[in-house]
């Protein structure tokens, strides 16, 4: 099992530039693991981590509603954002600057074989982050992702979750709200959910602004201990290579 994850930081990108850098990864795992089945090979498979953020962008999950988009396009166009219907699963969700996104793409052979315990793992890594802080980040039954004050009137996401997974290969994420403008959830059911409300880290720190670099490196940190992975930093060039 090959628990090497190689690491990078696309930093400000398109949705759509990421998304085909997501599937060209992993379809690449992919054609590894249909090879070896074929010609009885034993060949280890990669695992990637990208960080990234995305220009205002609205994009909704193969089980979606477009419903919970509550702009046209015109107005879409006015507030300088994006809509793409995508292959992961969930519903409506916002990403923006102030985000930091995480696209795990991994071959969970090489870790576990159970996609219910990869995303409350993704979800603890966010939960060990917020404690850092000084916040109770909690799950809430049934609804995928990170809150705050769950059971309570005041109910509000911190972060969102969606993969897609085929053959144990998963891709998309995770999008940790850390500085970003909620008013761009105001256009949106976030994940079709009416009753809850969004929050970022900097509002519940009640601060102007949290270093977003140091979030990555808890990050980071705390996936490394809960998948004992270790972490390799790549280029973008030497990624699509493999």
């Amino acid at each position: 099992m090959n628990k090497q994850v190689k690491f990078l930081d696309l930093g400000m990108k398109d949705y759509k530039e990421v998304w085909d850098f997501q599937e060209s990864l992993f379809s690449g795992i992919l054609d590894v693991k249909i090879k070896n089945r074929r010609e009885e090979r034993n060949d280890d498979t990669p695992n990637y981590l990208l960080f990234t953020q995305h220009p205002h962008v609205y994009t909704l999950g193969k089980s979606g509603d477009i419903e919970n988009l509550l702009l046209n396009e015109k107005q879409l166009e006015s507030k300088g954002a994006t809509f793409y219907k995508i292959n992961r699963g969930g519903d409506i969700t916002y990403h923006g600057p102030g985000q930091v996104v995480g696209y795990p793409i991994l071959d969970l052979e090489n870790f576990f074989t159970d996609i219910h315990k990869y995303l409350r793992f993704l979800e603890e890594v966010i939960i060990k982050v917020m404690a850092d802080y000084g916040l109770n980040g909690v799950r809430s039954e049934g609804e995928t992702g990170v809150w705050l004050d769950v059971g309570t009137p005041f109910a509000r996401k911190i972060c969102a979750m969606g993969v897609r997974a085929s053959r144990w290969v998963t891709m998309h994420g995770f999008a940790f709200n850390v500085n970003a403008d909620l008013g761009y959830f105001d256009n949106i059911i976030p994940c079709g959910i009416k009753d809850k409300a969004v929050t970022s880290l900097n509002v519940e720190l009640r601060v102007d602004k949290v270093d977003e670099e140091e979030i990555k490196k808890k990050i980071l940190k705390y996936f490394v201990e809960l998948f004992e992975a270790e972490i390799v930093n790549a280029e973008a060039e030497q990624l699509l290579k493999v």
